[in-house]
């Protein structure tokens, strides 16, 4: 397979083009223009983004609009990448031996990439990025803000992460190669490099953070309910937290079995490989279903998958709900098919023809690409969804029980 250093030692041809450190470095900053563009659209359609995420308002009006300043780092991340690329490309001409002799060039961009996060730059602001970091921070180990200091944002930040999953192991792989004296990091990627443990580990962590930041608002409601001596209308008796870890609990089996399926000896885990395949398509078809029934129902408040009479309702389209931010109701079955495709680019293992797509070296990045735009799509929902529950006084999207969610969906006023 291209790309394994167990069956391909030498340097596949996309390799040669963009190594390892320099697409973690891309879709990083994919990553970065894909929210100024989050940012900028929901702007204009008048969706206030910083007031929903107790983001640093603007104190003057002379100040830069949001966006634009996620604009300006974005491209003064971009630029030096492009003269690093150019130079690599140059400095190596497709040569495997320049190629594992310059791998400093692609390693110092990712250090300033780090840079860019921690040292002020002249063009953000101070408190915005203060309180950017403040939020790694903060959910870094699965912490989450009250409702009134920004746990939105906390959220949104969090959600993020898992669709960086990958490229964070892809991030840890790049770097355990770059201080082994045995692998060059722009040389074949070594996927099994730090062992079995740790890859699995830093993969597993996004998830990790959101399944502890469920668990904390459970936590959160039970003991509000207790001070009070009843069940909250507003936030029940927390069930929907319960049932939103359980989503995040379900990456965890794909994670192992996928790293189980890579390793050089699978029978070693007393199966063989096709028993090994068959708990793995069952693990990401459970993972995926369940993602996207949350996604639809709940995440964007959608009447879709829910049942018949709800999804019927004559008073909004088939399938959406009564009151809408974007007029347009296409754009809602849009983002329900792309979303939908996304979540299953793992089918490709089930065509003859298509097989090992996912194990090509371009066909890792590809993906990796692919869930950036999938939560860049998911972004713009989910926010409008919040702005449509609290621009209508009922409670948040998170806050709703699952048996409630078509009650409180049905408060919402006929759009404008």
């Amino acid at each position: 397979m291209d790309g394994d250093p167990a069956v391909e030692p030498e340097l596949d041809r996309f390799s040669r083009i963009l190594p390892l450190p320099y697409r973690v470095a891309l879709i990083i900053v994919m990553g970065i223009w894909a929210w100024g563009l989050n940012l900028h659209y929901l702007s204009l359609i008048r969706i206030d983004v910083p007031s929903l995420i107790r983001y640093p308002a603007r104190n003057s009006p002379h100040h830069p609009p949001h966006y634009l300043s996620c604009y300006r780092v974005a491209l003064s991340l971009t630029v030096p990448l492009v003269l690093s690329l150019l130079l690599f490309w140059s400095l190596t001409n497709g040569s495997p031996a320049d190629i594992a002799a310059w791998e400093i060039l692609p390693n110092l961009y990712l250090l300033v990439l780090v840079i860019g996060f921690i040292v002020p730059i002249p063009f953000v602001s101070r408190n915005g990025r203060h309180r950017t970091l403040a939020t790694l921070k903060r959910i870094s180990i699965g912490g989450i803000a009250e409702a009134q200091d920004g746990k939105f944002g906390d959220i949104l930040l969090a959600d993020a992460l898992t669709s960086y999953a990958k490229v964070l192991g892809d991030l840890f792989i790049s770097l355990c190669m770059f201080f082994s004296s045995k692998h060059s990091s722009t040389g074949p990627p070594n996927r099994n490099c730090g062992g079995f443990f740790w890859v699995p580990f830093i993969i597993s962590i996004p998830s990790l953070i959101r399944l502890r930041q469920c668990l904390t608002e459970y936590l959160r409601v039970q003991k509000a309910n207790k001070q009070t001596g009843q069940i909250s209308a507003a936030t029940g008796w927390g069930g929907v937290h319960l049932a939103n870890a359980l989503k995040y609990s379900t990456a965890f089996p794909v994670i192992i079995l996928s790293a189980m399926q890579r390793s050089p000896n699978p029978s070693k885990y007393g199966m063989s490989e096709a028993a090994l395949f068959r708990l793995w398509l069952a693990a990401v078809f459970v993972n995926s279903a369940y993602s996207f029934w949350w996604d639809v129902s709940r995440d964007w408040d959608l009447t879709l998958l829910l049942s018949k009479k709800e999804r019927e309702n004559p008073e909004y389209p088939y399938g959406l709900r009564r009151h809408r931010w974007f007029h347009a109701k296409e754009f809602y079955y849009a983002a329900i098919v792309v979303d939908a495709m996304l979540r299953c680019t793992w089918s490709f293992k089930l065509s003859p023809h298509l097989d090992h797509f996912n194990d090509l070296e371009g066909g890792i990045f590809l993906m990796e690409a692919l869930e950036v735009l999938r939560r860049w799509i998911w972004i713009f929902f989910r926010v409008e969804t919040e702005w449509v529950v609290r621009n209508h006084r009922g409670p948040a999207p998170d806050d709703i029980l699952l048996g409630d969610f078509a009650s409180a969906s049905n408060k919402f006023d006929e759009d404008d």
